[in-house]
């Protein structure tokens, strides 16, 4: 579908005389003024035939004209003024998902701006919204009855109803029939979301009764699908970039601003007795290894390194990239011997990786440990402590593991 709202929220205020008049309203303005005055002075001259001589056929016939016009123009009247009634109600409701779309920086509150509204002014006894879930193969279907009291429900549904190539408008089809045979809904209208080049789910609308949908659910729907995929788009691309900004890009870790963010977070939620230990991982003769090997060979290493930490360390464990050829790693409440074993499976871990293929013997690491349970304790000063540990460690012979 082509004929859109408007895709701005002021298209639903009350007009402004200080805001320009659309030439195309004043030019049907002064045409209806024209015509009431053309009106009404064929009105006059028919009340003054019929007073001032003998009423013939032909006068009485001008006046019944008159008369069947005036009730056909007032009839006009009204049915422009109810037309313009149900656009700017239109304008007005497609306005408030706008507004709400607009404060949305997230998928599920995208999903809950368009149920808000769409499925009151729709007329509609569903809302589904339907859209590919970014972490699982996926489809979550998310419906809302607008019956009170009817709690929300949500269905997965294969993600190969996406996969299929074919035009959006045959997705959304093929999706609504989806949902249908899942809840067992009837009379569906549906509309599809694409975002970022492709489509990824549909709003899908329903009701009991078999009657057609009016042309103003069709323009709402079709205007609502549109703008929530740009919101999705936003909200995909604004994500993506928070991802970019606290990853390292050649390692595929958090970043040090990652880490600490997750520090001072870590620091107002610790409670008394929580455990955090620190590990501070750092490469043996890195600087050596770029001088012999050439830094493109050094940062195959780093990403090896960075593979062998993640392989070593626990599922709760946070492993960053510090800076240069060092590493950081967050433990969650280990004692002071998990926090050691860890750091022992890193250290043997990059002692394991083959090399063979970049033309490096091998290299080694060197782990500093350190562990706190005094929730008074700033773990920034744990990971100075962890730091003179990793020290130590270098000047015991490197790779090793040094507790503090």
């Amino acid at each position: 579908m082509t004929d859109r709202l408007p895709h701005h929220p002021h298209h639903a205020r009350p007009s402004d005389p200080t805001e320009p008049v659309d030439p195309a309203d004043l030019r049907a303005r002064r045409s209806w003024q024209l015509f009431r005055g053309a009106f009404a002075l064929l009105g006059v001259i028919a009340v003054l035939r019929l007073l001032g001589q003998p009423a013939g056929p032909m006068d009485w016939a001008l006046a019944a004209l008159v008369v069947i016009a005036g009730g056909a123009a007032a009839f006009h009247a009204r049915a422009v003024a109810a037309i313009e009634a149900r656009r700017e109600s239109e304008n007005a409701s497609f306005a408030r998902i706008l507004s709400g779309l607009s404060r949305s920086v997230s998928a599920d509150a995208i999903v809950d701006a368009i149920v808000e509204d769409l499925g009151k002014v729709s007329g509609s006894d569903h809302v589904v919204i339907v859209r590919r879930r970014r972490d699982a193969p996926v489809l979550d279907a998310r419906l809302v009855s607008s019956r009170p009291g009817v709690a929300d429900s949500v269905t997965a549904l294969p993600l190969t109803d996406l996969e299929d190539p074919a035009a959006p408008a045959v997705i959304a089809d093929r999706i609504s029939r989806r949902v249908s045979a899942v809840h067992g809904l009837a009379n569906v209208l549906a509309a599809p979301l694409v975002a970022e080049g492709s489509v990824i789910g549909a709003i899908v609308l329903s009701r009991r009764t078999g009657e057609a949908w009016p042309a103003s659910t069709l323009r709402l729907l079709d205007g609502a699908a549109a703008e929530a995929s740009a919101a999705f788009s936003r909200a995909y691309s604004h994500r993506d970039a928070e991802a970019q900004a606290s990853t390292d890009a050649l390692t595929g870790l958090p970043n040090r601003r990652y880490f600490e963010e997750l520090v001072r977070l870590l620091a107002r939620r610790r409670r008394a007795g929580d455990a955090v230990g620190i590990l501070m991982v750092d490469i043996d003769r890195f600087k050596v290894l770029n001088d012999t090997y050439g830094h493109g060979t050094g940062d195959e290493v780093l990403r090896a390194v960075a593979g062998a930490i993640v392989s070593a360390v626990r599922e709760d464990d946070v492993p960053a990239r510090f800076g240069g050829e060092e590493f950081v790693v967050l433990l969650r409440n280990p004692g002071t011997r998990v926090a050691f074993e860890v750091g022992e499976r890193i250290r043997s871990a990059v002692a394991a990786l083959d090399l063979g293929s970049l033309g490096v013997p091998g290299v080694s690491v060197s782990v500093g440990v350190a562990v706190s349970t005094e929730p008074d304790e700033p773990i920034d000063a744990l990971i100075e402590v962890a730091d003179k540990a990793l020290y130590r460690a270098k000047r015991a012979g490197r790779d090793r593991v040094v507790a503090a």
